[in-house]
């Protein structure tokens, strides 16, 4: 993967995808035992942000830095970009300054009109359709409780049409997991993300089912994950998405479906007592925090396998 671009998991091949998770790992596991691993010494990451974050920011500045580099945070209203410039021309000014360049957006073509121009890897921070970075994480989570993805059945409930919902489809292709979505008409995952991911899961005998029936996607599933009703840029859908999820909220009486040993995911922040109940999010088979800091692992091991010389 060094000096490629990283935008969506469907661009990986399962070996690559299994190189990132071991990598998480062992850079895991190496800060747990206080063991320096500064790979990326001298090396800068330039951070786009053009919407809000805690643990994207977070697990990049702070993965740089402890892999002996540095983070600089760049909001797209102190940008030239906010005033105007062109993504070819701030991707290729970025170039000249920088070794990488994460962006974390709204339209997918601006990640991909980017990495285009630039001549650093570009990485995908998060887009309205895809969060790879996300995935990777909770991937990873999914391993360390499970000690294995192939064979497993995941399940998301809630906004099938989201970046969220997307990436994990493609993830769950990826590693040989059988993923389940249920969402409501109208709100379910974008098709030709679908049929991608379709193609890749066929080599992998693993199967993609979308269904408006929550019971059905929970059933016998030994991850169950969801999101917030309204995104970044719904906002103004909210009262609206409120009434239409109502019956996909993620509560024990829908785990009760669940494989008794469900461990159950979301990449926060949560809205508790909407997409899901506080005795879930807060109970005994919420890993939710260890995927927060899974971030971290997971983003060191992107930034090292992309810039590293």
């Amino acid at each position: 993967m060094k000096g490629k671009d990283f935008l969506t998991l469907a661009d990986l091949s399962e070996e690559q995808l299994v190189l990132l998770l071991k990598e998480a790992a062992e850079l895991k596991q190496k800060q747990k035992q206080g063991i320096p691993h500064e790979y990326l010494k001298g090396k800068t990451l330039g951070m786009i942000f053009e919407k809000s974050s805690t643990r994207t920011r977070l697990s990049f500045e702070v993965g740089m830095q402890q892999l002996g580099g540095h983070g600089i945070f760049l909001s797209s209203k102190d940008l030239q970009l906010g005033r105007g410039e062109s993504i070819s021309d701030t991707a290729k000014v970025l170039s000249r300054y920088v070794d990488g360049i994460m962006i974390r957006t709204f339209a997918h073509n601006k990640v991909e009109e980017l990495a285009t121009h630039a001549t650093v890897p570009v990485i995908n921070g998060l887009t309205d359709d895809h969060h790879p970075a996300q995935v990777l994480a909770d991937l990873q989570t999914i391993i360390e409780y499970k000690g294995r993805l192939k064979g497993l059945k995941v399940c998301f409930v809630g906004d099938g049409d989201n970046n969220m919902t997307h990436s994990l489809i493609e993830g769950a292709a990826l590693s040989g997991m059988n993923i389940s979505i249920a969402s409501p008409k109208g709100y379910q995952p974008n098709e030709s993300i679908v049929k991608k991911a379709l193609k890749i899961a066929s080599k992998n005998h693993s199967a993609i089912t979308v269904t408006e029936d929550p019971i059905e996607a929970v059933t016998n599933a030994d991850v169950v994950v969801t999101d917030v009703w309204a995104s970044m840029g719904d906002e103004d859908e909210r009262a609206e998405r409120l009434n239409v999820f109502a019956p996909y909220q993620v509560n024990e009486a829908l785990c009760s479906h669940a494989d008794k040993n469900f461990i159950f995911l979301h990449c926060l922040p949560a809205h508790r007592g909407e997409e899901v109940t506080a005795s879930v999010i807060d109970g005994r088979h919420s890993v939710v925090f260890d995927e927060a800091e899974n971030r971290l692992h997971a983003q060191k091991a992107l930034l090292r396998l992309t810039m590293s010389n």
